[in-house]
């Protein structure tokens, strides 16, 4: 490229003057396109900021804490992308070169970045920052705070403190199992202590203790599984068809129950306390004793009470199951459990629609599989009465009249070898019946089999141990019923009439019923009510001892085919009317009793221990009246009682929602 520059050389002075003027030219035309020595360049540009802008993670913190500020700069040319720091006010901390703001205050901090190369470009962000967080407490609470091995508990924390403090805790156990969310599963039998500890500030935690009770049975013993030790306590439904260690029936008697194929115990309705107000009921549970915890089912949680009516129940299309059917409320049914593992429910007394309240004839099968009622047979009003038909004959018209517990006590029931429900005496509409049914499921038809079809009949005991077509028992109810090993139907005691009068007393009586020969037999005990017990020795069989008339007694059959009879309710009309809670064995081989355990006094209050632990001073308290438990026996050959009315740890009398289970 020429040179800009005149050079010193011999030249003439015209072309020196034209070559200098020529050199100037080139020398601007160069220049104008951007030439030079550096060829065709750009020139370089000048360098500016156009903006500042900050953040601060976290936004918020307290005065223990710091957050750290970074700026972003934005400019053209090679700007500079330092910046300095300052905090506004300056009383709430300072921020460093770094931009890291160490707070010394509460208040909202202004920190500002600005540009070191243009001091008029600047950019800004708030950091919130509050008093300094601290753990004041932290308190702990398990519910159940008593459970079963197989049961677990849920614990919860409370945390208090100042300041934006966490409340989030880490659990331990002293024994067993907690999870992050504080459900303790337990290992052992004991009382477990549990622990929440703050994880802001591990100095500070709470306890709680959960009593943990042991499902192992011992011979002989009581063991209280399950509900509370006082009287009244309401139920907990929990949620319907799942199953919990919280749920537990409300206390109630007279209801009816029984056992599926699986061993599992199903409760339904009775008379007690749902909730507030109670009544007859007509929920659904289900127990299953291997885990110890309840299922609400089907039906309602609050009462059909004397004054609130309106659980009526729905009895849908005669035959046809429905998720929306269920029976109305009741107390004093009857119930079987069919070859097929099917729940029957017949009569009862309670209310439908409106404030009447009356006995029921209807007769319902509840499928555990599909979870729906259906209404089989009977009326779906109250007080229908009896269509007896011929004596022996089956008939789709026949059906027993309406029965339930006012005036004489609770209809009894029995299962034969083929399936059939066998269905005996109760207080009907007009007074206390002896009449003995069969219903059969294949067909659905009733067949009266034997007793009289009118009230208040009296017994014809024939010869004791001998058997005829003409004996039977007389009216009566709340007795106890039991199918012996080789099929054969028993019966003992209740309230009603003996041979001799149309008064009613406790009876003491024990019978037998042949479903093949359809002959009754009276085995043992007096023709008469009002005996009272003979005692002797605890534990000692003798040809004199009788636990006397009682009514609303607590029955099982052990494995080798004997009753084992529970409390009940002792009126000889003259001396005795209280409540008991002992424990008697009958043999049907030599037709002897012996008292095995329970006070031989009346109006026990019961003894309950420690949840879950058997002991041989445990013993429900004493119960019957008009409060019949519910029993049943499980695969394992555990005696099992719920509820009734009786005496709680107190000694105070009502409606009872304990659980007991007793291994003979």
């Amino acid at each position: 490229m020429p040179d800009c520059q005149p050079t010193a050389k011999s030249i003439p002075a015209v072309m020196l003057n034209l070559s200098t003027i020529l050199a100037v030219l080139i020398c601007f035309f160069l220049t104008a396109c951007g030439g030079g020595s550096g060829g065709g360049g750009t020139a370089p540009q000048t360098p500016t900021i156009t903006s500042v802008a900050v953040g601060c993670s976290p936004g918020s913190i307290n005065t223990n804490q710091t957050s750290t500020c970074t700026p972003t700069v934005s400019g053209t040319g090679s700007f500079s992308s330092a910046v300095t720091w300052s905090v506004s006010p300056a009383s709430i901390g300072t921020v460093s070169s770094a931009g890291v703001l160490t707070p010394t205050a509460a208040g909202t901090a202004t920190i500002t970045a600005t540009s070191t190369q243009d001091s008029t470009k600047s950019g800004d962000a708030t950091v919130t920052v509050t008093a300094p967080s601290t753990i004041t407490s932290v308190a702990a609470i398990c519910s159940p705070a008593t459970i079963l091995t197989t049961q677990t508990s849920a614990c919860s924390a409370t945390v208090q403190g100042t300041g934006s403090y966490s409340s989030a805790v880490s659990w331990t156990a002293s024994e067993g199992t907690i999870t992050s969310s504080g459900v303790f599963t337990p290992t052992a039998a004991g009382t477990v202590t549990i622990t929440a500890t703050s994880n802001q500030d591990t100095t500070k935690s709470g306890t709680a203790s959960v009593v943990v009770g042991s499902t192992t049975a011992n011979t002989g013993e009581w063991t209280w599984m399950s509900g509370s030790s006082t009287a009244g306590a309401y139920g907990v439904y929990g949620i319907l068809g799942s199953a919990s260690s919280s749920n537990v029936p409300g206390a109630r008697s007279g209801s009816v129950s029984w056992i599926d194929s699986s061993g599992n115990l199903w409760l339904f309705g009775g008379l007690g306390g749902a909730g507030d107000p109670s009544g007859d009921l007509n929920d659904l549970w289900e127990f299953n004793p291997a885990t110890t915890e309840w299922t609400w089912v089907n039906g309602s949680y609050t009462g059909n009470s004397y004054g609130d009516f309106s659980e009526t129940g729905i009895y849908g299309t005669q035959g046809v199951a429905s998720p929306n059917n269920v029976p109305p409320p009741r107390d004093s049914a009857v119930s079987w459990t069919d070859s097929n593992g099917n729940l029957w429910l017949f009569g009862g007394e309670g209310f439908t629609s409106g404030s009447t309240n009356g006995m029921f004839n209807d007769l319902w099968e509840f499928n555990t599989t599909t979870k729906e009622w259906t209404w089989i047979s009977g009326s779906n009003t109250i007080n229908a009465s009896g269509v007896y038909g011929t004596l022996g004959i089956a008939s789709a018209s026949n059906v027993p009249g309406a029965r339930g517990s006012v005036g004489g006590g609770a209809a009894l029931s029995w299962k034969d070898a083929s399936g059939n429900l066998w269905l005996f005496g109760g207080s009907g509409t007009n007074g206390i019946l002896n009449d003995l049914w069969k219903f059969d499921p294949s067909t659905k038809e009733w067949t009266w089999v034997s007793g009289s079809d009118t009230p208040n009949a009296i017994g014809v005991y024939g010869t004791q141990g001998v058997a005829s077509p003409n004996n039977v028992p007389g009216a009566r109810g709340y007795a106890v019923s039991w199918t012996g090993k080789s099929g054969t139907f028993w019966l003992y005691g209740g309230e009603g009439n003996g041979a001799t009068s149309n008064t009613t007393f406790d009876l003491s009586d024990v019978w037998s019923f042949s479903p093949s020969t359809l002959q009754w037999t009276w085995v043992s005990g007096s023709n008469a009510g009002g005996v009272l017990p003979v005692y002797g020795m605890q534990g000692v069989v003798s040809a004199s001892n009788t636990p006397g008339g009682r009514d609303s007694a607590a029955s099982w059959i052990d494995s080798s085919g004997n009753l084992w009879l529970f409390g009940g309710f002792d009126y000889d009309g003259a001396t005795t009317n209280q409540y008991l809670n002992d424990l008697w064995i009958f043999s049907p081989t030599t037709k002897e009793w012996v008292w095995v355990g329970g006070s031989d006094t009346g109006e026990a209050k019961g003894v309950y221990g420690t949840l879950g632990t058997a002991s041989a001073s445990n013993v429900p308290g004493a119960r019957g009246s008009e409060g019949i438990a519910v029993t049943w026996t499980d695969n394992s050959g555990n005696f099992w009682l719920f509820g009734g009315i009786g005496y709680d740890s107190d000694g105070t009398s009502g409606s009872l929602n304990d659980l007991w289970r007793y291994t003979p």
